[in-house]
């Protein structure tokens, strides 16, 4: 993995090859990535008080959607929200495995807040999901 990212530095002259906002999503009933699960970052603007969508995606087939912001290594500070529409995704689910998924979705959504200082604007933040029919989970990630 370090080989990889000092590859990712070096072709693009010190700069990530990546946005520096990603996600995972692991589908735990299935055991496997959770591919086709469309997200939305959205960054809380404090004038208008009012979520400003910034970026939509899906995510591949590994579960990851690593290009929401283009490349770099600064995100400004503020409030950001990933949202998940983990109802289109358990739906069909449930469409293809009926007795394993039963009534779902009982989380039609997930929206996961977080905050960016300023003395945290060079990081990069990884939002992974952990998702089942009834429940799921997060952490920040690397």
């Amino acid at each position: 993995r370090a080989d990889q990212v000092l590859q990712q530095l070096a072709a693009s002259g010190g700069s990530p090859a990546r946005s520096p906002i990603t996600t995972h999503v692991l589908d735990q009933a299935l055991g496997k990535p959770a591919a086709g699960l469309r997200i939305e970052l959205s960054r809380y603007d404090a004038h208008s008080r009012a979520w400003e969508p910034l970026a939509r995606g899906a995510t591949n087939a590994d579960g990851r959607v690593g290009n929401l912001l283009p490349p770099g290594n600064f995100v400004s500070p503020g409030r950001y929200r990933m949202h998940f529409d983990t109802a289109a995704y358990l739906e069909a689910c449930r469409q293809r495995f009926p007795n394993f998924y039963g009534a779902v979705p009982f989380y039609p959504e997930v929206a996961i807040d977080f905050e960016i200082a300023p003395e945290q604007a060079t990081e990069h933040y990884h939002i992974p999901l952990l998702l089942s029919p009834f429940g799921y989970s997060t952490y920040r990630g690397s």
